[in-house]
């Protein structure tokens, strides 16, 4: 007879403890909420805007993606 799904989760449990594991649990957005979608369309937009206007951060990322490049042909 197969081992019970409780005593097979309790020794994954077990094994990844004594690996050095702990549990925890998180909490995160709930991507299936009514309107998820809309705001993370908004937000977007706010920051995508936000770098526009900043031109400092566009010459950071600008010379951050050259170095990138030349350390990618050496």
């Amino acid at each position: 007879m197969p081992e019970p799904v409780h005593q097979r989760v309790q020794k994954r449990r077990d094994a990844l403890r004594a690996s050095g594991l702990r549990p925890i649990q998180i909490w995160v957005p709930d991507t299936r909420q009514a309107g998820f979608a809309e705001e993370c369309s908004r937000q977007s937009q706010i920051v995508a805007l936000a770098d526009l206007a900043d031109m400092e951060l566009m010459s950071f990322t600008d010379a951050a993606l050259v170095e990138l490049e030349a350390e990618g042909e050496a």
